[in-house]
């Protein structure tokens, strides 16, 4: 492939391993008495329980109602690979989905975005959906997984012709909410990334996975490599840990230190803070990088914004560039995705 200046080694088809909850987001503008309705949060992520049932059924009757190809790991590995443009499919995806239309318009989507996506299909639950509903520039998310949580290690990621995908990758990218589904497939691409000194990473998510899920979660952390997250579930995750610190730098410093496999890697840490810097772990110190500006009225919709942050770093480190390089696609990225609905973005990225 073409030789770019800044790049030691060309990216190829399958560098980038993800495996995630793909869903279908639906997305609507709503006001906060339907935010009371069903009890959320104007800015949070959750799980949907029965109660959110009629959610669901409300969302989709109102007008303006969008529909996006979503689940946090997809979206991130869609906007590296729409990064990095060429070669197509530098990107796999794994993730459960049901024989239906929904399925269909993932599979769709993902084929559009140029990502090599190996679902494993089932028919006895629904392709997975999530409500994003949106007032202002907060964005509360309620998934319901459905087919997403039906995915099996040994029906999938165990068959030969897909672990040898697996081992075609050198950088991994799970979200944490992955952790609620299958923690041993995760376990089995972890380790794989550790013993053959490649990188391994992993988001925080939402304050839940840190407070319900600590323990797999726990299980997976010797073997990250990067940890993301955003100030919401790194403030979490240091209560949950009992640092006895609200200051992000300190948090991002003591997880740093959490123990590891692989010590020929530092561990790093990487959390955003919506507009505020961006801290990361640099080595022994923790540095803050300012997020590009943007007007307040250019934000319509914040969702997404964290998944193409991980999105753009991913497609910067599978190039082997440096972090700072790293960030700044990342935050090149959410920069983009905030100005529409949804995690979409344009034809080609204008990025430098």
């Amino acid at each position: 492939c073409s030789t770019s200046h800044a790049l030691h080694l060309c990216s190829g088809e399958n560098m980038l391993f993800g495996m995630g909850n793909p869903l279908l987001d639906i997305s609507a503008v709503v006001d906060k008495d339907f935010l009371d309705k069903f009890g959320l949060k104007p800015n949070d992520q959750i799980l949907a329980e029965d109660k959110h049932e009629a959610l669901f059924e409300e969302i989709v009757k109102r007008n303006k109602v969008e529909y996006h190809a979503g689940g946090s790991t997809q979206n991130s590995v869609k906007i590296a690979q729409w990064m990095i443009q060429k070669p197509y499919k530098v990107a796999t995806f794994f993730g459960c989905i049901g024989t239906d239309h929904f399925g269909e318009i993932l599979k769709k989507k993902a084929e559009e975005a140029h990502v090599d996506a190996h679902y494993y299909e089932q028919n006895e639950k629904p392709t997975g959906t999530c409500a994003a509903c949106i007032t202002g520039d907060n964005r509360s998310l309620v998934a319901n997984l459905a087919a997403a949580n039906c995915y099996k290690k040994e029906k999938h990621l165990d068959l030969d012709s897909n672990w040898e995908l697996v081992k075609k990758a050198k950088v991994y990218y799970i979200a944490g909410f992955f952790l609620t589904v299958s923690p041993e497939s995760i376990l089995k691409v972890a380790k794989h990334a550790s013993e053959n000194d490649k990188i391994f990473c992993m988001n925080l998510s939402a304050p839940f996975i840190s407070q319900f899920f600590k323990e797999p979660l726990m299980k997976v952390m010797p073997y990250v490599d990067i940890l993301f997250g955003n100030e919401t579930e790194a403030a979490t995750f240091a209560k949950e840990m009992g640092f006895e610190t609200d200051d992000i730098a300190e948090i991002a410093k003591k997880t740093q230190n959490l123990p590891k496999e692989n010590t020929k890697r530092q561990r790093m840490v990487v959390f955003t803070q919506g507009k505020d810097d961006t801290v990361a772990t640099v080595g022994e110190r923790v540095t803050m990088f300012p997020v590009l500006d943007i007007d307040q009225n250019n934000i319509v919709d914040t969702n997404g914004a964290g998944d193409a942050f991980v999105g753009g770093f991913l497609s910067a480190l599978v190039q082997e560039q440096v972090l700072e390089e790293c960030i700044r696609a990342g935050h090149y990225a959410a920069n983009v995705i905030i100005r529409r609905v949804g995690c979409t973005f344009p034809e080609k990225p204008d990025f430098h």
